[in-house]
C-alpha cells in the first residue's frame, strides 16, 4: 500500500486542470472574443467569457459574484480534497469522480482569480439553439458528477 495513496489522484486533478488551462490559453491567443469556428456538425469553438456560473448564472451581477465563486470553489475544493484522503484503497470511482471535479474546480478558479471571468469555447448547437458554452473544466465537473451518480447506484462496487 503506497504511502500516500491519495497523490496519485491528486494527479488526476492536475491533469484536468492542465488540460484546461492549456485549451483556454490556447483559445485566448488565438481567437478573438466572440468568434466562433465551425469544427464538426453540432459544434462550434466559440470564445466567450463567462463571468458568472453555470450556464452563466449571475453573469450580470456586478462583479461580486467573482469573488463568490471564488471562495465557494476554495471551500468546495477544501471539503472534496478531505473526502478524497479518507476514501478507502477500494473506492476508486469515487476517487475519479471526487479528482476530476476538484480538477475542475480549480481550473475555473484560476481563472476568476486571475481573470475576473471564466474562459469558455465548446459550444454545442442544434439549428439555432445553443447550450450555454463551457470548457474542460466544466467537462471534468460533469463527468466527475456523472461518475459520482453512478457509483451511488453501485455502478464500480465490490463486495467489501
Amino acid at each position: 500500500m503506497p504511502k500516500f495513496p491519495m497523490l496519485k489522484w491528486l494527479g488526476l486533478s492536475f491533469l484536468a486542470v492542465l488540460l484546461d488551462q492549456l485549451s483556454k490559453l490556447l483559445i485566448a491567443d488565438n481567437m478573438q472574443l466572440y468568434q466562433s469556428i465551425n469544427i464538426m456538425p453540432y459544434v462550434n469553438l466559440t470564445y466567450v467569457h463567462n463571468t458568472g456560473a453555470a450556464f452563466s448564472f449571475l453573469s450580470e451581477a456586478g462583479g461580486w459574484q467573482r469573488w463568490f465563486f471564488a471562495a465557494l470553489a476554495i471551500v468546495i475544493g477544501s471539503v472534496i480534497a478531505v473526502w478524497l484522503s479518507r476514501l478507502k484503497a477500494h473506492e476508486t470511482l469515487m476517487a475519479v469522480s471526487l479528482s476530476l471535479v476538484l480538477g475542475g474546480a480549480i481550473g475555473n478558479l484560476i481563472d476568476r482569480l486571475a481573470y475576473g471571468y471564466v474562459i469558455d469555447f465548446i459550444d454545442i448547437y442544434v439549428q439555432s439553439w445553443h447550450w450555454p458554452a463551457f470548457n474542460v473544466a466544466d467537462s471534468a465537473i460533469t463527468l466527475g458528477v456523472v461518475l459520482m451518480l453512478l457509483e451511488s447506484f453501485g455502478v464500480g462496487s465490490a463486495e467489501k
